[in-house]
């Protein structure tokens, strides 16, 4: 018997900042001068509007070095952090546990085969693109998802705007008929998807496109009858116009990535554009809503 794979032990810095300039402007220097392992300069998806540059190295960084740099460009000193040798493999079983959701059972590939007799498995293991299911937000919108075609909603045409990993497109493709476009603003989230709706055997009905919001060939022609959009507040509210144009009357909306106290703001919007609340679903400090548009 072999020992499982170990990472050496690393070091990790983090800072945080409102503005968006400012972060990428650290975070190109950082990269110039220290030659990072990794560097990310990344937006919370706590609405917040925070952006976070973390960066990792295989030794001790120097830190009066990183302090400097953060001062120059008016950020906070950096928290410094060293992570203990890990065994990655055994982590990734641990922490990622197949998730029950409606209907749905999405698991990692060292969890197939043990969907319980009625679920809908769902293939996606561990990537650098949002959404393994085990976000409350993921959740929810699999859990709305699942009410929905229930109650007896028929999709024909679905798309899933900011999709990560796919999940909920494939959720919609398993459990409807419908066909899908997966859309992203992020290459790296496009590969992942692709990738995951190969593994799950839906190439032939999910389509996988680059784009933002509904900016794309595949998100154009005729309208969607339901749209799945886990993504944020601020993003969600100025996708309400389009929103309501690329779905037909009497056609569905699924959102979240919203925080329970900007659920009456993005609802509120919802609303004024010509949708009608069909179900608030609260999961932890997430909420998901369900939004039917007017007409039809």
């Amino acid at each position: 018997m072999t020992d499982a794979p170990t990472t050496p032990a690393t070091w990790t810095a983090f800072t945080q900042t409102p503005e968006r300039a400012r972060a990428e402007a650290l975070g190109n220097a950082i990269e110039a001068v220290l030659d990072p392992e990794a560097l990310g300069v990344l937006e919370l998806e706590d609405g917040s509007g925070t952006w976070e540059v973390g960066v990792y190295f295989e030794e001790k960084p120097d830190v009066a070095l990183l302090a400097l740099l953060a001062a120059a460009h008016g950020l906070p000193d950096f928290v410094i952090s060293e992570l203990p040798p890990t065994d990655w493999v055994a982590k990734v079983r641990r922490d990622l546990k197949p998730i029950h959701a409606g209907r749905f059972w999405v698991h990692g590939s060292h969890d197939a085969g043990t969907a319980p007799a009625g679920t809908v498995p769902l293939l996606i293991d561990a990537a650098v693109a949002f959404g393994t299911g085990h976000h409350g937000t993921t959740q929810g919108c699999l859990t709305a998802l699942d009410a929905l075609v229930t109650g007896g909603v028929c999709p024909a045409r679905v798309a899933d705007v900011g999709c990560g990993t796919a999940v909920l497109a494939m959720g919609a493709a398993a459990i409807t008929g419908a066909t899908v476009v997966a859309s992203d603003i992020d290459a790296v989230a496009v590969d992942v998807a692709t990738a995951n709706v190969a593994a799950n055997g839906f190439a032939d009905r999910i389509t996988c496109v680059m784009a933002a919001g509904f900016d794309h060939p595949a998100l154009q022609g005729a309208p969607f009858d339901l749209v799945l959009a886990n993504i944020l507040k601020g993003p969600l509210i100025d996708l309400a116009p389009a929103m309501a144009a690329r779905i037909v009357s009497g056609g569905h909306a699924i959102l979240s990535g919203i925080l329970n106290e900007q659920a009456d703001d993005v609802n509120r919007v919802y609303l004024q554009s010509g949708f009608n609340s069909v179900e608030i679903l609260r999961i932890g400090d997430w909420t998901t809503l369900t939004l039917r548009r007017s007409g039809g």
